[in-house]
């Protein structure tokens, strides 16, 4: 299978096309429950859920940013499912759980608090082999200094001689705002170039493989051709597969490729 193209292909199907443990970092968005009409396709999670297991390689992560779907005054508690499974069955490291505050709710309710978040689970095959953390939260306590401290636990605190002094930009926390931006396709459910840029460029390097098994609208590729790695996408819609290459090609152009 030839990188850098997007495949019209069932992801499980596109996925036993490729080697063990040749993948090095996976970003998507897969469809929740019933939220989204997906030109009416299903899939299974579990299968993929295998399948990306067997692909990655050791090292590699992958970044599956999901929500729950309310029905009948409930939660589906899917998202956790397929958190379970991927760490208890198949053998993943559930390495991060982060939040994607979206900063403005997209279906308000009369009935709960406002839902501004998705969960984007860091999966891990062992020990995370590429760890860019990205550093760009302003520090309030620029130029201090203090003993540099272990933070297991309160009990377990323990400090060193060395000095640390606190620079002007520290290490993000794990809940990113990020906002949805304008949808500018047709794909009922496209994520921002920023969410998938900052994931890529956090546990991947360039040169890399990164993979989308649910395309969409192209987000995943896109930022990985503009951030130097390779990609391989999987859209079983074909509609979808058109908009992702039309803009696949329309940034390409924009780059001078």
């Amino acid at each position: 299978m030839e990188l850098n193209r997007i495949y019209n292909i069932d992801c499980v199907e596109g996925m036993r096309q490729l080697a063990d443990g040749s993948i090095d970092l996976t970003v998507t968005s897969p469809p929740y429950g019933e939220l989204r009409k997906y030109t009416g396709f299903t899939w299974d999670y579990k299968v993929v859920a295998e399948e990306l297991f067997r692909i990655t390689k050791d090292g590699g992560v992958v970044v599956w940013i999901v929500s729950d779907q309310t029905k009948n005054g409930t939660e589906s508690g899917l998202s956790f499912e397929q958190a379970l499974y991927f760490k208890n069955v198949c053998g993943f490291r559930l390495y991060d759980t982060m939040i994607w505050d979206k900063a403005s709710p997209q279906a308000p309710t009369e009935s709960r608090y406002y839902d501004v978040f998705e969960y984007m689970f860091v999966f891990s095959k062992g020990k995370p082999k590429t760890l860019n953390l990205l550093e760009d939260r302003k520090n309030k306590s620029t130029g201090t200094k203090s003993k540099v401290e272990i933070r297991s636990s309160r009990e377990g605190r323990r400090r060193k001689d060395q000095i640390r002094i606190v620079k002007d930009y520290g290490r993000r926390f794990n809940i990113w705002q990020i906002s949805r931006g304008w949808n500018k396709t047709e794909h009922p459910a496209v994520f921002p170039e920023q969410l998938a840029k900052d994931h890529i460029l956090s546990w991947s390097n360039p040169g890399d493989i990164v993979l989308d098994p649910f395309t969409g609208s192209g987000t995943t590729p896109k930022m990985a051709m503009l951030n130097g790695r390779n990609y391989i996408g999987f859209e079983i819609s074909k509609e979808y597969t058109d908009m992702a290459r039309k803009r696949i090609e329309e940034a390409k152009k924009i780059k001078g490729e």
